[in-house]
């Protein structure tokens, strides 16, 4: 009787490193190819792997939560408006639930699609997506310009402001060799520029819009360096992008650039140090939650048609320490944006409500009582400033339980 052809499906332990920061032993499915026929699946190794994620949130002063119950920086309440809070808000879900494949065959090739349920209501997200052969990459991965480096876990999954990095996917080109990784990507403008227009004759104030006109002439380049010696990890990295704007009457260009560092150093096998900080001129997602929420805007169009970019600079500072059956993480980090020339240009009132520094401070404790169970309790400090000098903060609890396989 011939053989016939079959995938073999077993269940292995695997260490997978959570993007959130938290690590442990998971359960991944692998599926094997079997060698000796020749099909699409000979000497194929696949690997399905990801979690179901419950979050739940108390906001203990206004109600800040959004999808995965992370804090919103967009919706704490400033100057007045803090006088009419409604407080205690409950919320839960499990939105941010994900699901990965990892493939690998004898060549060396290796692929990773992944995704979660993070866009609530609108199906699934894809996350990652590329493959990699002989240190060159392709697809949708990390920027380049980023680290988990100087990032203390933490279980809002939107990360510290001022972590090292754009802290978001992109489409890019990426060639790594030992510790340097040099990439050509997509540049991320999630806010753009903001552009004045002639005085409004109604109110004779300046009438301030977000610009339509942002374009993007050339790929983003950037270039990391990532090591560790002994106890110490270290990690920095640049980039270099081309800011742009064409309305059909009035079009300039500027060069936008930025560079971040970041260390981890274990002083016990208990407790651990961790730090970043990150610079941008030009490129507003570049320090991580700069803007309203996540990133600031990239610059803003004057009234002579003249493209001026607005710089940023954040940073990170946290620890972790061994406590019992888990480990208690503490980290604080802030974003703030230089408004001043805006300021000047466009008039105090045009920018007067944009943030102009975020500031979070989250501390956690984080225990697996299984292999395959993370649970956790986080309390969040978030606080925004305006540029008009207006304030708010809010006070929040967050609960999680996730089960990896």
């Amino acid at each position: 009787m011939k053989n016939k052809k079959k995938i073999t499906i077993t269940v292995q332990a695997t260490t997978t490193a959570m993007i959130l920061g938290l690590a442990g032993q998971a359960n991944a499915i692998k599926i094997v190819g079997d060698a000796d026929h020749k099909s699409g699946f000979t000497g194929l190794e696949a690997e399905i792997y990801g979690f179901a994620r419950l979050s739940a949130s108390y906001d203990i002063d206004e109600d800040v939560s959004s999808t995965g119950q992370v804090g919103d920086l967009s919706k704490i309440n400033t100057g007045l408006a803090e006088d009419n809070e409604v407080s205690g808000f409950f919320g839960v879900d499990a939105s941010e639930s994900r699901l990965g494949i990892i493939a690998s065959n004898p060549s060396g090739v290796n692929i990773k699609i992944e995704g979660d349920f993070g866009s609530r209501g609108k199906g699934f997200r894809l996350r990652h997506a590329y493959g990699e052969y002989k240190g060159v990459l392709a697809g949708q991965n990390w920027s380049n310009y980023t680290s988990l480096v100087g990032v203390t876990p933490t279980l809002d999954q939107t990360f510290l402001p001022g972590s090292p990095g754009v802290m978001y996917r992109a489409a890019q080109l990426r060639y790594t060799t030992g510790p340097l990784s040099i990439s050509v990507e997509e540049a991320l403008s999630y806010s753009g520029l903001i552009e004045s227009n002639d005085p409004d004759p109604t109110t004779g104030g300046r009438r301030v819009r977000e610009n339509e006109s942002e374009k993007e002439s050339l790929p983003l380049l950037a270039a990391r360096y990532e090591d560790s010696i002994g106890a110490l990890s270290y990690s920095t990295a640049a980039f270099l992008r081309n800011v742009g704007y064409d309305d059909g009457v009035n079009d300039d260009n500027a060069v936008g650039y930025g560079a971040f560092g970041a260390l981890t150093f274990a002083v016990t096998d208990s407790f651990t140090l961790r730090g970043a900080i990150n610079y941008e001129m030009g490129a507003g997602a570049y320090v991580y939650r700069s803007g309203e929420n996540f990133a600031a805007v990239d610059g803003y169009v004057d009234n002579n048609g003249d493209l001026q970019l607005i710089g940023g600079y954040g940073g990170t500072i946290g620890m972790s320490l061994a406590v019992g059956p888990g480990s208690v993480n503490v980290g604080y980090g802030f974003a703030r944006v230089n408004w001043d020339d805006a300021e000047d240009d466009l008039g105090a009132e045009a920018v007067a409500d944009r943030h102009e520094t975020n500031s979070m401070l989250l501390a956690n404790y984080q225990w697996s009582p299984t292999k395959s169970i993370i649970l956790g309790v986080e309390y969040g400090y978030l606080k925004v400033k305006e540029v008009g000098g207006s304030d708010g903060d809010a006070n929040r609890i967050q609960l999680v339980t996730q089960y990896n396989f």
